[in-house]
């Protein structure tokens, strides 16, 4: 199990937690371990998504970065985007879905990272996107006041629905049975057969992140340090709890056998996992946490089906030191070409000075050896013409 998130310092860090059994009659011990940190955009993460193998991270830079987690080496990276990639989506293994500021939702197949479809989504941004849990439907929201339904298998838009105001965050319910559209504080329930509202949840403060434990229970998050939970059904608010002491960025959950796991990431630095029982009304406790020291935006959680087999997830300025145990992400090409709207990167990230500058060097080299050699090949063909 690894924990990535990104901040608005261009880092993205990785923390694989530790799962060891508590003393006799107590739960295990959760501890997060820093694993890796990578400095490979060149503005702040703005979205990350996981799957089985690959974790990707978008950002301000108007650039997708793909990780494969089993070798640990960065794979390469998307730009087809203008401007900043707002929300990425897996869904399935074979393929992603992203969304951006130029109103585009672009889908990629996520084995040749090539760009299978291209779609003006919005006359304004893509604020938010979703995958049925089916995989066959998708709605997205933007800065035009529209809810937009689209069609994956002929990828195609199937319907679009006038909104009040802009709205920021769309997901679907683990079931796909019902969504939530989010605009401002305000969270209206929606019922999949009808389309129609059938309940609105209100907040004080403007929504930042919501996340389903469960099929009724929602949480959200806000721009304050309180989490709630919430009835889908009956719109109540079953607990609240202080998670940070700063405004809370991002939230997901996972569910392990007798609970379910609730992950939250703060502009404080901190990231912070909790258990929750949903046969209970108390607050989730703490499992274990780890300091960032950086602003964080954006979380995920990466499951390696392997070592975790019985967790699952719901169905739908200068970078920090890095310490001595953790590792750097190396960097190796995607298999296909640039014209799909890829960077290749095959150089390996080396600390060493003096590597980077011999290699420019040699690339100063080779560009000078090249020019000589046509300035002789032109002083051959004109000898050649005077003789003749």
């Amino acid at each position: 199990m690894e924990l990535v998130c990104g901040c608005y310092e261009q880092v993205l860090f990785g923390y694989t937690v530790n799962r060891e059994p508590g003393p006799s009659g107590q739960s295990e011990k959760w501890t997060p371990v820093a694993d890796f940190t990578h400095h490979g955009h060149a503005a702040s993460l703005s979205a990350v998504a996981v799957n089985n193998r690959f974790v990707v991270t978008g950002s301000k830079d108007e650039t997708i970065h793909i990780y494969d987690m089993k070798k640990k080496v960065e794979h390469g990276a998307l730009m087809h985007h203008n401007g900043t990639i707002n929300c990425l989506k897996f869904f399935g293994n074979g393929h992603l879905i992203s969304g951006g500021e130029d109103g585009l939702i672009c889908v990629w197949d996520a084995k040749r990272w090539d760009c299978l479809k291209s779609i003006k989504a919005h006359k304004g941004h893509v604020t938010s996107l979703s995958v049925h849990p089916s995989g066959k439907l998708a709605l997205s929201v933007g800065t035009d006041k529209t809810l937009r339904t689209w069609n994956l298998i002929e990828g195609r838009s199937a319907f679009i629905k006038n909104i009040k105001q802009n709205a920021h965050i769309v997901e679907w319910s683990p079931s796909g049975e019902k969504y939530i559209v989010v605009t401002v504080n305000k969270i209206d329930i929606y019922q999949l057969e009808t389309a129609s509202i059938t309940g609105t949840i209100t907040t004080g403060k403007r929504i930042s992140s919501v996340t389903f434990i469960s099929d009724s229970i929602l949480a959200v998050a806000g721009d304050e340090e309180i989490i709630r939970l919430f009835d889908c059904d009956s719109l109540k608010c079953l607990c609240e709890f202080k998670a940070h002491e700063n405004r809370v960025k991002d939230i997901c959950s996972f569910e392990v056998p007798e609970h379910h796991v609730i992950v939250t990431a703060s502009s404080d630095g901190f990231i912070k996992m909790w258990r929750h029982n949903p046969n209970k009304k108390t607050p989730p406790s703490l499992l274990c946490e780890v300091n960032t020291k950086a602003r964080l935006t954006c979380l995920g959680v990466w499951l390696d089906r392997v070592t975790d087999a019985q967790v699952q997830l719901p169905t739908a300025t200068a970078p920090s030191p890095v310490n001595k145990e953790e590792q750097e992400f190396k960097t190796s090409p995607p298999k296909s070409d640039v014209s799909a709207g890829k960077r290749q990167q095959s150089k390996k990230f080396d600390c060493a000075k003096g590597n980077k500058k011999t290699t420019k060097a040699e690339n100063v080299m080779s560009v000078k050896k090249r020019k000589l050699e046509g300035i002789l090949e032109k002083k051959k063909k004109k000898k050649v013409q005077m003789t003749e």
